[in-house]
């Protein structure tokens, strides 16, 4: 079921959005669930309604979107891409809120959610999504030394390198020991990286080189076992 509201008129281009959701505990598809899209930053504004099917997903949707121009001159000021907030209920899980979904023109967003089980407290689920890094202000990197010592006990360097299933993800700066570390994919961890460093309206060629770095980088750092104090 869908339904469709009206659009922003400054929004001359549109993009796409397909919504996939599971349960976060058996992994199988949720059936029924309802999304509500709005505009971020105005909760009232309902841009499109729709529920998924017996596979977990919705149809995929198009929504309101800046100039494709945009995200492909790099002296552009404008932002890119529009931020969308989804809110998804469904009948046994926690309501889940997404804020900041951001969707480039004439191409396809895949918002994949898994949804936890139902307690007797009601709670729900925020997620912010930060700017894209080509447009948010963010501190620079942390400078690191080149060459990590090798006075250190254990293997430091692997025997040869190897395409890791999962990878640790620190959620904060190396020298802070008491952020939380997530065991991601690595197909998920490089896709993810990409969302946040290039636009997917890039051409397929500069996608492809962007990509190749990011699992170059990736790939250095786990078999120098570069970040030896995050386990």
């Amino acid at each position: 079921m869908r339904k469709v509201y009206g659009m922003q008129e400054d929004h001359i281009d549109k993009g796409r959005l397909k919504i996939r959701i599971t349960s976060e505990v058996t992994a199988f598809p949720v059936e029924g669930a309802d999304i509500r899209i709005s505009y971020t930053g105005m909760p009232e504004s309902t841009v499109e309604s729709v529920s998924t099917d017996d596979s977990g997903q919705t149809e995929t949707l198009e929504l309101p979107a800046p100039p494709l121009e945009y995200s492909l001159d790099e002296n552009q000021d404008e932002q890119p891409y529009s931020e969308y907030t989804l809110e998804v209920t469904a009948p046994g899980f926690e309501k889940i809120q997404i804020a900041g979904a951001e969707i480039l023109p004439d191409v396809t967003a895949l918002q994949d959610i898994r949804m936890k089980p139902q307690d007797n407290q009601g709670r729900e689920e925020v997620f912010v999504i930060p700017a894209h890094t080509l447009f948010g202000t963010y501190p620079p990197k942390i400078p690191e030394d080149e060459i990590k010592p090798m006075d250190e006990t254990g293997e430091i360097v692997l025997s040869r390198v190897v395409v890791p299933e999962f990878v640790v993800v620190h959620d904060g700066s190396p020298r802070d020991s008491t952020a939380e570390n997530f065991y991601d994919r690595y197909k998920d961890y490089i896709k993810n990286v990409a969302s946040s460093e290039i636009y997917a309206t890039w051409p397929r060629e500069t996608i492809k080189a962007n990509v190749l770095a990011i699992m170059s980088f990736t790939l250095n750092r786990v078999y120098t076992e570069w970040y030896r104090n995050i386990r």
